[in-house]
């Protein structure tokens, strides 16, 4: 081998920033064993990214161009995510399925439902969303308006923060979502760097696969979690926007998680931080190949290296764009409560907890209202699906250059990514999941149906599908590659 080639992309980028921190006293409990219920105050704030992609030389506006805004709020149930859609995209002239909202998935971000609004602190979620989407809106617009052509170049680095958290509790007989230090975790580090056309770095993206659940019911603050102090460590040393997408994370979570301290957070997001750093160091100037030079007689004959630009056609190989939205059907699981079941489930929780609190028994009264929590939220979902026996889950899959760079709705165990990426080894395969939102809840491995894990209890797709979405996904990154 006498060159080695960076995987790289060429296209019309924009980018814009803003600050979506909610104020402070919104509702916050989103945890079912948390004990307060609004935000105390701010670890760190939260934002949202705008980024608009667009295939060199495509006029504006494109039926191609493909816009993610990246945030730090854990998710929308589909009335709201709807809600914002329409109104960013009624503002900007987008189509709907032009638009995709990554959620980094902060479990500290507040939980933003309208159905909260008669709690405390939800007397804000509705001004809030109001002015949410009307910054998302502005920043869509300035992305677009300063849109260039860049590089993005990619490379891989290595971190150990995630780790698996399907654990067998053996003293209680049963499945925990808690680290497991036997189970599998993938721990890639998927790091792009954009550079404009004087190769002038311009950002950094990290995708990376792991729940943002270092805090949890303990914590009072409104923050992203790991992903805030990941910036902060990054954008440090290099002076420029740093943007997380989240992975198949479905089952992965910190190794050290489920506490109050903010501190473990930021420990946390150093630790991913650096390794992304890492592998940004070793990325070689944008639209160069490494390549050998020949011989030099020292005191031993060494052979040099050196990096060359791009020749023409292998520039133009790094622009080539394709792009492709769709639904895929895949059944629903098979006995999913229904709506009459968790009701009377949520009734029954509701009960135990007013006798727990009339006995004085604060913990049990705390674990009956985490279950009553769990029917809140079934009965949500359940009254927000499509009816039939099939769920459209909405895949936008598009190349640009070397790499693919796929968005998906739903919880995602991490074979989905471990899988695409073993099939295509030395592609760059971008990975975001909860994309728009979560409608399905859990896509897990179909050998793990039956055992009783919670991803499990709450999933509404049968066993297989997320195997199915694998599939179809890489034929078409095959058909693509072909």
């Amino acid at each position: 081998m006498a060159h080695v080639l960076t995987p790289q992309s060429t296209c019309v980028f924009g980018m814009a920033r803003c600050d979506v921190t909610p104020p402070v006293g919104i509702y916050h409990r989103m945890w079912g064993a948390a004990t307060h219920e609004r935000a105390s105050g701010v670890h760190r704030p939260l934002t949202a990214t705008a980024l608009v992609f667009r295939a060199l030389g495509e006029p504006a506006p494109s039926e191609t161009e493909q816009v993610v805004v990246a945030n730090d709020h854990c998710l929308l149930w589909a009335r709201e995510m709807d809600a914002l859609r329409e109104a960013v995209c009624r503002q900007t002239g987008l189509a709907p399925e032009q638009f995709v909202a990554a959620f980094s998935h902060s479990h500290s971000a507040a939980l933003m439902g309208l159905e909260r609004e008669h709690l405390p602190g939800g007397e804000l979620i509705r001004p809030y969303l109001k002015t949410l989407g009307e910054q998302i809106t502005q920043i869509v617009r300035e992305a677009r308006a300063n849109v260039r052509p860049t590089t993005i170049s990619y490379a891989l680095g290595r971190c150990p923060m995630a780790g698996n958290r399907d654990f067998w509790d053996a003293d209680s007989h049963q499945w925990v979502c808690g680290f497991n230090p036997q189970g599998p975790s993938d721990d890639t580090v998927l790091v792009a760097q954009v550079s404009d056309s004087a190769q002038q770095r311009l950002a950094t993206i990290v995708n990376y696969a792991c729940h943002p659940t270092t805090l949890a019911w303990q914590n009072t603050l409104i923050s992203p979690d790991f992903v805030g102090a990941m910036r902060e460590t990054v954008e440090t040393v290099t002076g420029l926007p740093c943007i997380f997408l989240q992975g198949a994370s479905g089952d992965l979570g910190p190794r050290d998680g489920y506490v109050g301290d903010p501190a473990v957070a930021d420990r946390n997001g150093r630790q991913l931080g650096y390794a992304a750093l890492s592998a940004l160091e070793a990325l070689p100037p944008p639209q160069t190949q490494f390549e050998y030079a020949g011989p030099v007689v020292s005191g031993a004959t060494l052979g040099t290296w050196q990096h060359v630009p791009l020749n023409p056609q292998e520039q133009t190989a790094k622009s080539r764009w394709q792009l492709r939205r769709w639904k895929l059907d895949l059944d629903y699981r098979p006995g999913i409560p229904t709506r009459e079941g968790a009701e009377a489930e949520r009734a029954r929780w509701q009960a135990e907890e007013q006798a727990a609190l009339k006995a004085g028994d604060n913990g049990k009264a705390r674990d009956a209202h985490a279950m009553v929590e769990r029917m809140e939220r079934w009965l949500m979902r359940i009254s927000l699906l499509p009816p039939g026996s099939t769920f459209p889950l909405p895949v936008t899959l598009w190349q640009m250059g070397d790499a693919f760079w796929l968005a998906v709705e739903g919880e995602h165990y991490q074979l989905l990514q471990t899988s695409l990426r073993g099939r295509f080894p030395g592609v760059p395969i971008v990975v975001m999941t909860l994309a728009n939102g979560s409608r399905v809840t859990y896509l897990p491995r179909a050998d793990t149906y039956g055992k009783g894990l919670y991803q499990e209890s709450i999933a509404i797709l049968a066993p297989g599908s997320l195997e199915r979405v694998i599939d179809v996904v890489g034929e078409q990154i095959a058909a693509w590659s072909g």
